[in-house]
């Protein structure tokens, strides 16, 4: 038996994470009943060592000058109540025992066997008057069951029993049998069965949900029956990821109505291939969208959503995400740098505690919107800090929908030469005899059935096995040698992620590439033995990238890999045999054409029901004073400072950071970002996006359109040329077999067609994740159904030729004039003025994209004379909002007069909170007004006052009279209040 050590580490100073955990156990409803929390780090070695080696490791776990370390001895704190102890579960991946393991190896050049590890635990020592059910409770709170483990001991057990228990998460896995065959000569009402929960196990368990639907499994049935067998397992579960809804986008690419092709082509392809903008070098081919950034570079782009692993888990779910997107940049071409990550979050209110359960009987109680919420944010963080990229840009939404399932968009840019030795770096095709080759982490049984699960609504079935954690460390050392090192060697012809599906799904998609592929499964490296084949090719465990490497190649690539401490296996070769064929011991475990794997999912035409809906138009009460109003509206959930979020994300690595999250000395969040991802250049690179989710509860063809009109305008206030402009789409949706919502859904794209076209910036990569409802029970054991807002989040990338004529939307100087571009109407209806009076209302705004189009051309040439201060594009909120953060960004007044503004708007308040499209507010020096105006002139715009230095924002009514009358420092107040504690 492996002897077990642990290693205990405190801090010899002032621990602020305890204070931190302090507090937060205090916010579960215990204030004024702890007096103290204590904390120690635990290292569980599963390994044998001398005494002297096991100092050596001790002393390179800790920093002497401020932390103590115990060596198989427990901490024993003078003072506490109880003690709680959160380790990972069997098979959860651990990654600071992986790094502590690595360390190990190097420090004494040693390997750890299969059957010895590392294992990480942190105790949490409390002190304070609780009951053991209210400590049960508290670490509950602290811990998420689906992946950790919780051992709670009072002061007098842990005395008695000298510490915690040495416990070792292994997994231990029994051997199966390598091959089953799955009987589908049975009739519809099991093929149904089979398709929804999975393949029937001998002890009347299932391997879990395949996603497939009655017309699914009844073409797989025809299949096999002309092939005179039934599939194995791993043939179905291969399918099953192969053809899910999170990999082929059906609901996309199905005939819709009139629509035979399918949304995708008609609406979203289209428009790229009409509007033809020499830019657009790679769009819905690769892993990433790519337009060219000048004559030697490109820049790629991908946004991904994990929705479904972040309800489940949500740190898990958000760093794996992250992690995944980064190696859609990797896995662009060649290879392309991640020079850039960005965020979105839509959350319901983490203020409230709404209990939901997945289970009957209040089981399977779901994480509180706060954990949810606090969970996506550090599993970003983790995923973009520790993998040096930075994060300047993202946003935050709130809407109670998004209880039963958060959206987590997380995104990378990459940057990429066009030509590396005279080959186009962008193209890749892996050629017949290359061998397959995977690189980066082991498999394991996490993030088995990720894709169809996905592609399901989150109810009592949904995997825990579903959810995976990525280990940026790890990658960051694969993203390096492969993008610095491999690709510039040209020792491969073509590279892709292990990401939804993992092996099956990676080298079933390059063996199109080639027309065939062969794989060993016995050769995968895996995490622990007794994997079961078919859990070994549809894992999705993290970290791993699929390669095609010429077999002259392979022994200079495999010494570069082990070099860098990469990980790297050849399991096979492609071949242009016409089939996928995987074997396992010289067992033939699959063996089916390409054709049918990818093209032999039969369409299912669908139907749309669509009425636009009415609501009832809320009847508000006229006011002389609205200044209260505009203090409650700076204060909401959707227009509140979030910078905790954003300063917790390093967007200064790499050195790139031109306009910063955070803009003005009132440091407001902003609207778009701005990089330089060439430090020899002054190009740089402009990201934003668009997103009015509330909009669809009226008109989602409008809300498609102002999330595209806004997508452009925050990139053009910025300093970008709606010229040299791309768009990405990612569509959240639920319930999306519902005739009514595919209406919605019908609206939304046909939005984006007639809009990309109008504005003439064509849609270069997207994502779709169409299932987001959850299927559960409510606090009182009620059935509940959830279903998000229908959400359209357009992202815009495009380039400034000169970064130092880049535009923040802090006002800068007194005096300065004060614009707005565009025009008012009384257009509230989803407004958040509206929300506010818990009203909907039905005037939701409606975009021109051709009178907007001008204002942004016409403003951008203003950008490059070096006319505008400070700019701002008017969003959520309205004028005032805009106006407002204008003010705190610089910390100085504005005198502004609504008077004369262009438009038709009816009533003070109307005019304060309208969130009418296509408005941009701008400072402008006074000696620049009339070559500023002039350049404006044939457009809609009005000066409305001017920058002061008083203190004080005063806004005057359609009759001049004051309407607002704040101080910079009270506003500023209540734009920071909300976060404040968080």
């Amino acid at each position: 038996m492996t002897k077990l050590h642990q290693i205990a580490v405190v801090l010899k100073v002032a621990d602020t994470r305890a204070q931190v955990r302090k507090k937060k156990i205090e916010s579960f409803g215990f204030k004024g009943k702890i007096t103290n929390v204590e904390l120690v780090d635990v290292y569980t070695i599963a390994k044998d060592f001398a005494l002297k080696n096991l100092k050596k490791i001790t002393s390179n776990l800790v920093n002497a000058v401020v932390q103590k370390a115990y060596l198989d001895k427990p901490v024993i704190p003078k003072k506490f109540t109880w003690a709680i102890e959160i380790g990972f579960l069997p098979g959860v991946t651990d990654n600071v025992a992986q790094t502590t393991k690595e360390i190990i190896e190097d420090l004494l050049k040693v390997t750890f066997s299969q059957s010895e590890g590392v294992y990480t635990s942190q105790i949490t020592f409390i002190t304070g008057r609780f009951g053991k059910k209210e400590v049960q409770l508290i670490g509950q709170s602290l811990a998420n069951p689906l992946i950790q483990r919780i051992h709670i001991k009072n002061f007098k057990q842990f005395l008695k029993d000298k510490g915690m228990d040495l416990i070792v998460p292994k997994v231990t896995l029994r051997k199966r049998k390598l091959i089953n065959e799955v009987n589908l000569n049975v009739g519809d009402e099991e093929l149904t069965i089979i398709g929804k929960q999975g393949i029937a196990n001998s002890d009347g368990t299932r391997n879990g949900p395949l996603a497939l639907d009655l017309t699914y499994m009844k073409a797989i049935q025809k299949y096999f029956q002309k092939q005179g067998r039934n599939p194995t397992d791993l043939e179905l579960e291969s399918i099953a990821q192969t053809w899910s809804e999170h990999c082929k986008h059906t609901i996309f690419n199905d005939p819709l109505d009139e629509i035979k092709e399918g949304l995708f082509n008609r609406y979203i392809k289209k428009a790229t291939e009409e509007i033809d903008k020499d830019f657009c070098v790679s769009v819905f081919a690769d892993n990433s969208g790519a337009i060219e950034f000048n004559k030697d570079y490109l820049i790629t782009d991908k946004i991904e959503t994990h929705n479904s692993p972040s309800a489940l888990d949500p740190f898990g779910g958000s760093v794996t995400g992250i992690v995944g997107v980064n190696r859609d940049a990797i896995g662009f071409g060649m290879g392309a740098k991640p020079i850039v990550n960005r965020f979105g979050f839509c959350f319901a209110d983490p203020r409230k505690d709404v209990p939901l359960y997945k289970g009957a009987n209040f089981s399977q109680k779901m994480l509180s919107s706060r954990r949810i919420m606090e969970g996506v944010i550090e599993g970003v963080n983790a995923g973009g800090n520790q993998s040096g990229i930075p994060t300047p840009l993202g946003f935050v939404y709130f809407d109670e929908r998004y209880r039963g399932k958060p959206l987590v968009f997380v995104g990378t840019v990459g940057l990429i030469p066009k030509k590396i030795k005279s080959k186009a770096a962008y193209l890749k095709k892996a050629q017949a005899g290359d061998l397959i080759v995977v690189i980066g982490g082991r498999v394991g049984q996490d993030g088995i059935h990720g894709a169809t699960f996905s592609s399901e609504a989150l109810d009592a079935g949904s995997p825990a096995g579903a959810v995976q954690i990525g280990d940026p460390i790890t990658q960051k050392k694969l993203s390096d040698v492969c993008i610095k090192e491999a690709r510039d060697l040209n020792l491969y012809n073509s590279i892709t992620d292990n990401g939804a599906g993992g092996l099956s799904c990676s080298v079933a998609e390059m063996a199109k590439e080639s027309g065939g592929c062969l794989v060993n499964l016995a050769k995968v490296p895996l995490k622990y033995p007794n994997l079961e084949p078919w859990k070994i090719w549809i894992s999705e465990s993290q970290e791993r990238m699929t390669l095609a490497v010429p077999r002259k190649n392979w022994q200079k690539f495999s010494f570069l890999m082990k070099k860098r401490g990469v990980e790297a296996t050849v399991i096979g070769k492609f071949t242009s045999s016409g089939r996928c064929v995987v074997k396992y011991r010289q067992k033939v475990l699959m063996d089916i054409t390409m054709d049918f794997l990818h093209d032999g999912l039969p369409a299912r035409p669908m139907k749309t029901i669509y009425t636009q809906p009415t609501h009832k138009e809320p009847v508000l009460k006229l006011k002389k004073d609205y200044t209260q109003e505009l203090l409650k509206m700076v204060a909401r959930l959707n227009l509140a400072s979030f910078d905790f979020i954003s300063s917790q994300y390093d967007h200064e690595v790499q050195g790139s950071s031109v306009l910063k999250p955070l803009q003005g000395k009132g440091r407001v969040n902003a609207e778009a970002a701005v990089i330089r991802p060439l430090l020899s250049s002054n190009q740089g690179v402009v990201l934003s996006a668009g997103l009015y989710p509330s909009y669809s509860d009226i008109d989602p063809y409008q809300m498609a359109a102002a999330s595209i009109d806004a997508a452009i305008r925050n990139a053009v206030v910025a300093g970008a040329d709606i010229d040299h402009l791309a768009l990405l789409d990612n569509f959240c949706w639920c319930s999306s077999t519902d005739p009514f919502r595919l209406g919605q859904l019908k609206q939304a794209a046909k939005a984006c067609y007639d809009y990309a076209l109008s504005f003439q910036t064509p849609f270069i990569s997207g994502k779709d994740s169409m299932f987001n409802d959850f299927k559960g029970f409510d606090k009182k054991g009620k059935p509940r159904k959830i279903s998000i807002l229908p959400t359209l989040l357009i992202s815009a990338i495009g380039v400034i030729n000169d970064i130092t004529k880049a535009v923040s939307l802090d006002a800068k100087f007194p005096a300065d004039f004060v614009y707005i571009l565009g025009e008012t109407y009384d257009e509230l209806g989803a407004s958040e003025y509206f929300a506010m009076y818990k009203a909907i209302g039905n005037q939701v705004p409606k975009v021109n994209a051709l009178k907007n189009k001008k204002i942004y051309q016409d403003f951008h040439q203003c950008v490059e004379k070096r006319l505008i201060t400070s700019a701002i594009s008017v969003g959520r909120g309205g004028l005032a909002v805009a106006l407002t953060k204008t003010a705190l960004g610089g910390i100085l007044g504005l005198d502004i007069s609504l008077k004369n503004l262009a438009g038709k708007v009816s009533r003070d308040d109307f005019a304060l909170f309208s969130e009418s499209q296509g408005r941009i507010v701008a400072t402008v020096n006074p000696k620049n007004k009339t070559r500023f105006e002039k350049i404006m002139k044939g457009n809609s715009f009005s000066k409305i006052g001017k920058v002061t230095s008083d203190g004080f924002i005063t806004i005057k009514g359609l009759n001049n009279k004051i309407i607002v009358k704040t101080t910079v420092k009270e506003a500023l107040e209540s734009y920071r209040k909300t976060f404040k504690d968080y």
